[in-house]
């Protein structure tokens, strides 16, 4: 790992601040690049997710997918923690501090929307950001892709049920348009861009000329993550900055069922016996939510000064950073993981 790739925690957090910062100061400038949208998928930040995870993708050789069927212990953890666990959990921890511990200290008005907030969430798993973690955590990437590809067919069929079943509601408008449009952005879109670099590169330079790209490509890739991030708390730091506390309290659920999700994807890997390289991402896969999306649906149902919109944001202020660190914690259990698998 590079010097900056060690302290990328770091520059995160000064993106964060520089973000919200330039937010308040250049407000014009954010309103129009946030106005650059289709279907309210942010078309520069669509850009710089490619940066992001084209990258990865080089790294994919859709010849050896059909090896993924060894991984389907890992497959089947992710699945039952994003489907069967994670929204559920959410809406449990929603419930128990919104809805009870926290709220005395909260506008009574917005609970429910805060509630709702977190729900919507938690109801998607995440599909670009996940190539940046499992990469950052030596993770399988045949087996990451096609567990990002299944999520996705599941997500087209399930969000809006679940969404609808544990928000307590008849029916749900669930934004389509932004959904297909999001993963073609971020996941089709890519993957065929790094598939033809992919075979044009090993055609005039083999595998030392992928490799060579590669080197060269990685700074790339994570200085687009943070750029992603200056944009994201440009567009939002001025509620960030006009609700401190309440920010803190949507934040206690959102990083308990983090830990919880991604610690229970990892033990549940080691006890069915899964390599590392597949329990890592699995880990992180069933633990990141899709939080682009998120923030589309809280604005489309509840609209975008709602507590709903407001929670989906404060996914978004917490998730590089905590997401990194269940990074470090994969990485740094390698050793005991390895130990106590069941093989």
């Amino acid at each position: 790992m590079s010097t900056f790739e060690r302290y990328l925690t770091v520059w995160v957090g000064l993106c964060i601040v520089a973000g919200i910062a330039l937010g308040s100061a250049v407000p014009g400038l954010f309103q129009a690049i946030g106005a650059a949208e289709i279907a309210r998928v942010n078309l520069p930040v669509a850009i710089l997710i490619w940066l992001m995870i084209i990258p990865m993708l080089l790294k994919i050789d859709f010849a050896a997918l059909s090896g993924v069927k060894e991984h389907w212990r890992g497959i089947g953890v992710t699945l039952f923690i994003n489907w069967a666990v994670k929204p559920f959990s959410m809406a449990l921890l929603g419930w128990l501090f919104i809805g009870w511990l926290f709220r005395p200290y909260l506008p009574a008005e917005q609970i429910n929307s805060y509630i709702a907030g977190l729900i919507l969430l938690a109801a998607a798993p995440c599909t670009a950001m996940v190539f940046v973690w499992s990469n950052l955590s030596d993770g399988e990437p045949h087996f990451t892709l096609s567990q990002v590809a299944l999520n996705d067919v599941i997500m087209v069929f399930a969000f809006a049920p679940l969404v609808g079943l544990l928000l307590g509601l008849s029916a749900i408008t669930v934004p389509w348009e932004t959904l297909t449009l999001s993963v073609v952005l971020y996941i089709v879109v890519p993957v065929i861009i790094a598939q033809v670099i992919r075979r044009v590169v090993l055609v005039r330079g083999g595998e030392g000329g992928l490799g060579a790209l590669l080197a060269k490509l990685q700074p790339i890739s994570l200085v687009a993550l943070l750029a992603t991030l200056v944009l994201l708390f440009g567009f939002q730091g001025k509620q960030i900055l006009a609700q401190p506390m309440v920010i803190a309290m949507l934040a206690v659920p959102i990083l308990i069922q983090v830990y919880f999700n991604s610690g229970l994807a990892y033990l549940l890997n080691r006890a069915a016996g899964e390599a590392h390289c597949v329990a890592a991402p699995s880990a992180l896969i069933g633990a990141s939510n899709f939080f682009e999306l998120a923030v589309a649906a809280a604005i489309s149902l509840f609209g975008f000064d709602s507590g709903a919109a407001l929670a989906t944001v404060v996914g978004v202020l917490i998730e590089v950073p905590v997401m990194l660190s269940v990074v470090a914690i994969v990485n740094r259990t390698k050793g005991w993981y390895e130990a106590g698998a069941v093989r």
